[in-house]
């Protein structure tokens, strides 16, 4: 493990996941979020295989989500991010731990897709939510709350509520599991590296819900850092890893530490309730250091 980059929060190491996994204590992370590579044949480095055989690459899984259990907190979330095809058998295997409870499949809308021969068109990736015991230990929905949605051109509600608007709650309607509305990161002004990112209000969310400030979050899949990024953002720990190049992800923190980060506009500011004040439309969080 080398240490690429330090904050008063966290560490950023190129690290393989599983010896990354290793060296944290067992019942200490409170949130764990993995975003691997899917299996395409992508080219991350020299260091990584993005084509291994279906049996290598569920085995090679199977094996960091059991480190990733060891290290959850009672009642620590965990959050896998993949495609439908690896998201069933790897959710198998975590049902199967005595351990585990299944919490959420969200579904997270791809846009564009493209046509495949005899197939359908690839839609949305998922989200495979589970928690480490029977009771999540945060679940905070007011926290990720979404705004009643309008037409943008007539200005009426897009959605029937039978006549009961009124007893909705003023923070927003509850978050659902299809999440429609996480863009794709694809101008050069928002990305780090050539390979695909998540989008930060994807991983805001996701820490939103199931943290507190100060909280500590694990990615072994750093990428170009979104998580560590979000994760300072709101004021949580965070340990981060990758066995490629770390450049990008320590590069965006570093941008985020000198106040040049690319602005991003947070669900927090855009699910402000009307009678709120706003305030800029970065990416800024009102819990934050």
């Amino acid at each position: 493990m080398k240490l690429e980059y330090e904050t008063q929060l966290g560490r950023l190491f190129q690290s393989d996941c599983i010896t990354l996994l290793k060296s944290i204590a067992t019942d200490s992370v409170d949130t764990f979020f993995a975003d691997p590579p899917f299996n395409l044949n992508k080219h991350y480095g020299p260091e990584s295989s993005d084509d291994l055989s279906e049996a290598h690459y569920l085995a090679w899984s199977q094996s960091w989500l059991l480190e990733a259990i060891r290290t959850l907190t009672p009642g620590g979330s965990l959050f896998l991010y993949n495609l439908p095809k690896w998201l069933m058998p790897l959710g198998a295997f975590l049902m199967a731990q005595p351990q585990m409870t299944f919490k959420h499949w969200i579904a997270v809308e791809k846009a564009h897709s493209l046509p495949i021969p005899n197939r359908l068109s690839t839609s949305h990736y998922g989200i495979l939510f589970f928690i480490k015991g029977n009771r999540p230990r945060v679940f905070d929905r007011d926290a990720v709350r979404i705004p009643i949605k309008t037409c943008r051109h007539c200005g009426k509600d897009i959605k029937d509520y039978g006549g009961h608007k009124k007893y909705l709650n003023e923070k927003g309607l509850n978050l659902g599991d299809v999440w429609t509305d996480v863009p794709p990161v694809r101008h050069k002004k928002y990305k780090y590296r050539g390979a695909n990112e998540l989008a930060p209000v994807l991983l805001e969310r996701v820490i939103r819900l199931t943290t507190n400030p100060g909280d500590l979050i694990c990615d072994p899949f750093a990428g170009g850092g979104t998580t560590a990024y979000v994760a300072e953002k709101l004021g949580r720990s965070w340990i981060s890893g990758d066995i490629g190049d770390c450049e990008p992800a320590r590069l965006r923190l570093i941008d985020l530490a000198n106040g040049c980060d690319p602005e991003w506009k947070s669900t927090s500011e855009r699910f402000l309730h009307k009678c709120e004040p706003i305030g800029s439309l970065s990416f800024s969080f009102s819990d934050s250091p």
